[in-house]
């Protein structure tokens, strides 16, 4: 076992084992730390924990200091920077007539390098853009590309529920989605109605699908016969949730459908679900 602490780096991001070097930290802690990008301050979102040695990923790095008044004032003048950056990189990319779409500055905690997040259809030849960045800011520049859900995570909003985007509150890493869990769940299939502000399926479909995989399994279809307690019939609609079904008995064709409860019946022979397609499982990726 070693002793690691998690550190977070954004609002809304992974989180990252360092070696505490023998101090306690609580959650909330700001503190200073070397990462691949350079010294950086990020945010205890995981105190002092024992984890078993295979689960970090070596070389562990240390700590360097919790943070102080002197690194918190570089963070408000990275910000006020960043806010500068992001109005200078929008001008020079119409100079430069490219067709990207910048989402997001940001500065390495040491002004070692400054980062610009941006979306586009296809790829962009941004050498010149980088050149001429480079010449304002006289630092290292770096360009990276972003997906239409990471644009959505870094720049936050409010979803058709009403609350704040999933990703932007909690979801640490974009799991894969697919419109099988939209028609196993009983979901319209209109587009507009499934999918996120980013255009993709939306995130919170894959919340409950454990659920509707497993009432699925005990549920009979629409069109199976089952046996009930008044006779042998066909299901004509099924509520997955409540396990209700409406069945119509054999030899009442003149009577309306009779509902049971799924643990009232039997299934004599099943039936494949209607509109169930193969082709459409594929799932999308983040």
């Amino acid at each position: 076992m070693a002793e690691v602490v998690g550190v977070r780096f954004r609002e809304v991001g992974k989180i990252y084992y360092f070696d505490p070097t023998g101090i306690d930290f609580v959650k909330n802690d700001k503190v200073i730390v070397e990462t691949a990008r350079g010294v950086e301050c990020g945010e205890i979102a995981m105190a002092n924990t024992d984890i078993p040695e295979e689960e970090i990923v070596q070389p562990l790095k240390p700590i360097i200091r919790k943070a102080n008044d002197a690194d918190f004032e570089t963070l408000r003048q990275n910000a006020e920077k960043e806010k500068r950056a992001f109005d200078i990189a929008l001008k020079k990319i119409a100079e430069h007539k490219l067709n990207m779409k910048l989402v997001n500055v940001e500065y390495t905690f040491d002004n070692s390098k400054i980062l610009f997040f941006y979306t586009a259809p296809t790829r962009v030849d941004f050498r010149e853009l980088v050149k001429d960045l480079a010449g304002v800011f006289r630092v290292r520049i770096e360009l990276r590309q972003i997906g239409v859900r990471d644009e959505c995570k870094k720049l936050g909003g409010i979803s058709i529920c009403g609350r704040p985007f999933c990703c932007g509150q909690f979801l640490n890493d974009f799991q894969p989605v697919s419109i099988k869990m939209a028609k196993e769940q009983g979901l319209s299939l209109n587009p507009t109605k499934i999918s996120g502000a980013c255009g993709r399926l939306m995130c919170c479909l894959k919340y409950e699908q454990n659920a509707y995989e497993h009432l699925l399994k005990i549920t009979p279809n629409v069109g199976s016969v089952v046996k009930t307690p008044e006779g042998r019939g066909r299901v004509t609609d099924v509520n997955l949730l409540t396990g209700n079904l409406k069945i119509h008995l054999d030899g009442n064709n003149d009577g309306a459908d009779v509902s049971y409860n799924r643990k009232e019946i039997k299934v004599i022979r099943g039936a494949q679900p209607a509109g169930d397609d193969r082709g459409e499982h594929t799932e999308e990726q983040a």
